[in-house]
């Protein structure tokens, strides 16, 4: 009986001092693959992340299961992006009634407004924040705290991974604007297929012009569709992208009656899969500047 006893005493002893990734991990369920490429990079081994929208997914349009609800159920942390990104959310998480933390990503971005040329009639703020590296810097410190109130024993490694995850978003920063600086300014002008890329026009000085607004649930009118083939011709845009969460035939037929290139894929609202050109969000932003560049450059 004694032998059990200490043999029972020093398995305990070894299980208060095992590293935080042998013990049970924090369940987080993040809106979309975005932000569930920021809480690993936060959360490390101290986290398990489900994405409820996965890879080359349309979060606008997504349709809740109710696996998604059972998901959010057993989850400690749920991590949205908010500004009205997923409409669905706030009904999915009352039907699961879980007793999770939520974090908004995106608190304490300055929204920008969606353009009413697309959506008149509607303020609703552009979702899309992540589209700038500065924004996605908060994205990442409100992730932080947000795993730190649920799981206080994590606070430092949860801090620590946030700044050197910080620092590696400094430098894609600097990467993006030097990226954009070598194009010559007329060159600058940019066809996607959804009001996407707002907040990195803003940002890094570029212009976006796009048949649908913010949403990929909006119908491009024959008028937006006429009015942008015009623009074209007019200012001479050399290139025209796809996106991959949204159907290709609409750029296409710009590109058409245009004349203008297909330049490549962009990537908006969701990452690739792992073995795709955007698996990560610095990936993605990388592969976006890359795209934007080579198709953009004066031949």
């Amino acid at each position: 009986m004694r032998k059990a006893m200490l043999i029972a005493a020093a398995i305990a002893v070894l299980a208060a001092k095992a590293p935080a990734g042998a013990q049970e991990k924090l369940e987080v369920v993040a809106s979309f693959s975005i932000l569930a490429d920021f809480v690993k990079n936060v959360g490390g081994d101290r986290v398990q992340v489900t994405a409820l929208v996965g890879p080359n997914a349309d979060a606008h349009v997504y349709a809740p299961t109710p696996a998604d609800a059972k998901t959010l159920a057993g989850a400690r942390v749920v991590v949205v992006n908010g500004l009205g990104f997923e409409g669905w959310i706030a009904r999915l998480v009352k039907a699961s009634a879980t007793q999770a933390t939520v974090v908004v990503a995106s608190k304490g971005v300055k929204p920008r407004r969606q353009d009413a040329v697309h959506e008149p009639g509607h303020g609703e703020a552009d979702p899309h924040a992540w589209q700038s590296v500065a924004n996605a810097r908060i994205y990442v410190a409100n992730i932080r705290d947000g795993l730190a109130a649920a799981d206080p024993a994590g606070r430092e490694a949860y801090a620590a991974a946030a700044a050197a995850y910080l620092a590696k978003l400094d430098a894609l920063e600097q990467e993006v604007k030097d990226a954009i600086a070598a194009l010559p300014p007329e060159r600058r002008r940019i066809i996607t297929t959804h009001d996407a890329f707002g907040y990195f026009a803003d940002a890094y000085g570029v212009a976006f012009i796009a048949p649908q607004g913010v949403s990929t649930e909006a119908e491009a009118s024959a008028r937006d569709v006429g009015r942008i083939v015009a623009q074209i011709k007019r200012q001479k845009v050399p290139a025209v992208f796809l996106e991959n969460v949204t159907d290709p035939r609409l750029v296409r037929r710009i590109a058409e009656e245009t004349g203008a290139r297909i330049g490549g894929t962009l990537y908006s609202d969701a990452l690739t899969g792992a073995d795709g050109p955007a698996p990560t969000y610095i990936e993605l932003m990388r592969h976006n500047v890359r795209t934007l560049a080579a198709a953009l450059w004066p031949r």
